[in-house]
């Protein structure tokens, strides 16, 4: 391949997985800054093949991490700064800063901080959850759940004992009367595995190779790389997307959907395990468990994606949509941030085009997604509509960090290194109080947000 389709292919991957973990900065297409896409038609075209990197994934990381060396940064940032000193040193500055910003390491922890469990793994219970757990468990013990109390207790979080049950009904899986549960359990588990015996071995067929094997270079780079890498849920992994991708031949396989799968089934396998999953063999659970495992993620995956598939679709325009409300929205809450990223020419799209993609997966620890998660099952349109003022709280959360950048790269390497490692439910907790307000102000007068 030619060396432009080689960084084109390096400059989706980075918007996607983020840059290296090299300590250093990302490199600049033209000196200072990449070329921009006017259009997301353009910024589609130039990086359409990105997906596919294949056997040249090493190279293009090599690459990376080869442009993002210190000394060509600092390079660029003297011939920037020739026509002004005090510009100059202002960049050096802002390099210094960026040398000690934290990176997130290759995996990120299922548990944000020891503080939130107990010695056995399990959340710590205080007297006010555990009363909690008890509505929960008499909601769910009546003949017909009522959904929409159930909602009003889920949005303030789930109780992990009753989460994965929760989940199945929110989602709309399983019914809320209870006779009928069992009974639509077997008959979707049973449709599923239905689906593999009809759908699997044709993986390796001419018209489905590429999506079988751009799924299969795919989940090694998912998180946590203890779960996923172990050979089980690889093969798990592996067939719940490629059915779906299979199914849902408008869109097929689209990387970002990958990460998707990860809270789902961490969340059922809590209902055979009492330890963290991330220390947990999962070949160790007997078949049944693990059969019945694959099957629920992959109906309550098909569930969320039903509802922003047009996430996935050729061109991608339901993120084109939220990026740009997004845009709308932040210039309506925090002009002092929108107006500091025109200045220095930071497009929502290199930032925000992961956040709506993965659904913040890549910003947050895996357990606060699953908490992220509770709320937007209970919320209605919580993934389509309520994430968009997720993702506004979010932004303006940092907006100290923000104005205290001061040029392009800066920016760049906070708005995709953005330090969360140690949040815990209160930040999530906060950070989704902060989105219901803008929802409130916002969701029913949307020319508040335009201009």
């Amino acid at each position: 391949r030619s060396d432009s389709t080689k960084h084109q292919q390096m400059w989706r991957y980075v918007l996607i997985c983020g840059f290296p973990n090299t300590g250093n900065k990302p490199p600049p297409a033209t000196p200072g800054k990449p070329k921009k896409a006017t259009t997301f038609q353009e910024f589609e075209s130039i990086t359409s093949d990105a997906w596919d990197v294949g056997d040249d994934d090493d190279e293009l990381l090599a690459m990376a991490a080869q442009n993002l060396n210190i000394e060509v940064v600092m390079e660029t940032a003297n011939k920037i700064g020739q026509k002004d000193e005090n510009t100059q040193e202002e960049m050096r500055a802002a390099l210094h800063r960026q040398r000690s910003l934290p990176h997130r390491p290759p995996v990120i922890p299922l548990v944000a901080r020891m503080a939130d469990q107990n010695t056995s793994g399990t959340p710590a219970m205080t007297e006010r959850e555990a009363s909690r757990l008890d509505k929960f468990k008499q909601l769910l013990a009546g003949p017909n759940t009522d959904l929409e109390e159930l909602r009003k207790l889920s949005w303030s979080g789930i109780p992990r004992q009753v989460r994965p049950i929760t989940w199945k009904l929110l989602s709309g899986y399983l019914p809320a009367n209870a006779e009928r549960r069992e009974s639509v359990l077997q008959r979707k588990r049973q449709e599923y595995f239905g689906f593999i015996q009809q759908y699997y071995n044709s993986r390796n067929d001419e018209n489905h190779q590429d999506t079988y094997r751009q799924i299969h270079i795919d989940i090694p780079r998912m998180s946590p790389e203890s779960l996923v890498l172990q050979p089980k849920v690889t093969e798990i992994f592996e067939r719940i997307l490629f059915i779906w991708a299979i199914r849902h031949p408008a869109s097929g396989y689209v990387q970002g959907i990958n990460d998707l799968v990860t809270p789902f089934f961490v969340v059922y396998v809590f209902e055979y395990i009492e330890e963290e999953v991330e220390n947990f063999d999962v070949s160790s659970l007997e078949e049944e468990a693990l059969r019945n495992i694959e099957a629920d993620s992959f109906w309550c995956m098909s569930k969320l994606l039903d509802g922003i598939q047009d996430n996935y679709t050729f061109a991608q325009p339901g993120i084109q949509r939220k990026v740009k409300a997004l845009e709308e929205l932040v210039s309506r809450i925090d002009e002092s941030v929108h107006r500091h990223m025109q200045h220095y020419e930071v497009e929502y799209l290199q930032f925000a085009f992961r956040w709506m993609n993965n659904l913040l997966m890549r910003e947050l620890p895996l357990r606060c997604t699953i908490r992220l998660w509770d709320t937007y099952q209970a919320e209605p349109e919580g993934f389509s509509h309520f994430h968009l003022y997720v993702c506004a709280a979010f932004l303006v959360k940092w907006r100290k960090e923000i104005l205290e950048e001061r040029d392009f790269q800066g920016l760049m390497i906070l708005l995709q290194n953005l330090p969360t490692m140690h949040w815990g439910n209160e930040e999530v907790s906060v950070l989704l109080a902060e989105a219901y307000r803008l929802k409130f102000a916002f969701a029913d007068a949307p020319n508040h947000y335009k201009r």
